[in-house]
């Protein structure tokens, strides 16, 4: 089959870039084009060295024919730049948040700014294959999820879809720096970051509508009370988050048990992992995978489940090309199949 033709908007974020590095390597994939708004017409490997010798040149818009865009653009700007692709009839998948929430009420609480276009939330399918491959498939604008949002979902969706737990859930979750984006911040200073970790967000997490979003719909019945902290923990790649959830009185597991229904829940799904032991985030480190360990506090009577991923590719860059493998009709691990990078 002819190779896609895919093209970048906002190439030099950290998921932008990571997307290129991704989609340049992708045996069915030809990326055609790339822009960034403050670089248009440097090199991309001047701006990123790891570019070295790809030769493209980083426009201030498409200017090439594509079959398929990747909207890196940050939250607030996507609403802008989608809606025009969709009537060239350009596949789109977009990374930030501005398609990702099905009530155009909760933007200006999250966001600060009204959509512009409700009538896509509609039209968008939040892109997580492991709830919504059917639906990505055939669709034409996919919203990625946020990366925190991916790893609480898919630790969560089995014993919410199962009916197993009470709706009160905490979601602690550590990240690395990469997860605030390449924008310079005093928070993200090396010397502000480095040796320290802290809580943020604790008035509410913009991630957090999303993960309630995704459960409620695995379940019209349940509406979950999720108190959610995210922390910034001195590493470049990364997230682990550990959930906590108290047992439904009916129910009666095992750890034993617990993880075989997770292997079931997830038995079609080539990148999720149920681990034997809890997963360190460097044996996620540049894969697409999502690693989970359920198991059991028997004696508190509450579940503990842990998962972990790399922030910018099942998190971000590549989660983006796992739904457009879908997308187009190929398997979904097309181009995604390395290894982790360990040490």
């Amino acid at each position: 089959m002819p190779k896609i033709k895919a093209g970048i908007i906002n190439v030099t974020g950290y998921i932008g870039a990571e997307l290129a590095r991704l989609l340049y390597q992708h045996p069915q994939v030809k990326l055609v084009t790339v822009t960034g708004r403050s670089t248009a017409g440097q090199k991309l490997d001047d701006v990123f060295p790891n570019f070295a010798g790809t030769g493209y040149i980083i426009k201030s818009e498409l200017d090439s024919e594509v079959d398929i865009a990747f909207s890196a653009m940050p939250h607030k700007s996507s609403v802008d730049v989608v809606p025009p692709l969709l009537k060239q009839n350009i596949k789109a998948i977009d990374a930030s948040a501005d398609f990702r929430l099905k009530n155009a009420s909760e933007y200006p609480k999250w966001y600060g700014f009204t959509h512009p276009s409700p009538e896509l939330l509609t039209e968008a399918v939040f892109g997580l294959p492991e709830l919504h491959r059917g639906e990505i498939a055939s669709t034409s604008l996919v919203a990625n999820p946020g990366c925190y949002s991916t790893g609480a979902i898919l630790a969560l969706a089995p014993i919410v879809k199962e009916g197993l737990i009470h709706p009160d859930i905490v979601v602690d979750s550590k990240s690395g720096v990469s997860g605030a984006g390449r924008t310079l911040s005093l928070t993200t200073h090396y010397s502000e970051a480095n040796e320290d970790i802290c809580a943020y967000s604790l008035d509410g997490h913009r991630h957090l509508p999303e993960i309630e979003q995704e459960l409620k719909a695995l379940s019209p019945s349940f509406s979950p009370s999720i108190t959610f902290v995210p922390h910034l923990v001195p590493m470049t790649r990364g997230i682990l988050s550990t959930c906590y959830a108290k047992l439904a009185d009916s129910h009666r597991l095992t750890a034993d048990s617990l993880k075989q229904l997770y292997r079931e829940f997830y038995k079609h799904a080539p990148f999720v992992q149920i681990t034997t032991k809890p997963p360190h985030t460097k044996h996620a480190w540049g894969t697409n995978l999502c690693l989970i360990y359920p198991t059991i506090d028997a004696k508190a009577d509450r579940l503990i489940i842990i998962s972990c991923l790399d922030n910018l590719v099942k998190g971000g860059a590549g989660q983006a090309v796992q739904n457009m493998n879908l997308m187009f009709g190929l398997p979904e691990t097309t181009g995604l199949e390395a290894l982790a990078i360990y040490p």
